[in-house]
């Protein structure tokens, strides 16, 4: 009785294991796309990170305040990450405040999106 259980068992998975590979439409397909955008400046991986003394050595040596790295201001880009310092410093060097991205979304947005409630104050004082 155990055999026969076992060779039934066997039977059923090699079964239903030719029947899953002959029919390959019955999963939806996972398909993930890598893009490497060139265009991310090291002034917006400095706000990302938070490191401030980097973002005004950025700026002192001449960076855009306002050049656009993957769509996103430097002012979008420390709002989304809710850096706030690096908020200041920007919007004191000239950041364009209303500025929008090719979705319509301003810093303030951004803020919003990201739930960073501390950027959000500050952009909505200014």
């Amino acid at each position: 009785m155990k055999k026969s259980i076992v060779y039934l068992g066997v039977a059923l998975v090699a079964f239903a294991n030719v029947s899953l590979a002959s029919n390959g439409n019955s999963f939806s397909k996972v398909t993930h796309k890598v893009v490497f955008n060139e265009t991310i400046t090291p002034l917006s991986v400095a706000i990302s990170k938070g490191d401030i003394e980097s973002v005004k050595k950025f700026i002192e040596y001449g960076a855009d305040i306002n050049e656009k790295s993957n769509g996103m201001s430097p002012l979008m880009i420390a709002a989304r990450y809710n850096k706030t310092e690096i908020i200041k410093f920007l919007l004191s060097k000239g950041a364009r405040l209303n500025e929008k991205d090719e979705n319509g979304f301003t810093a303030l947005k951004y803020a919003e999106l990201s739930n960073a409630n501390e950027a959000i104050q500050l952009l909505k004082q200014n």
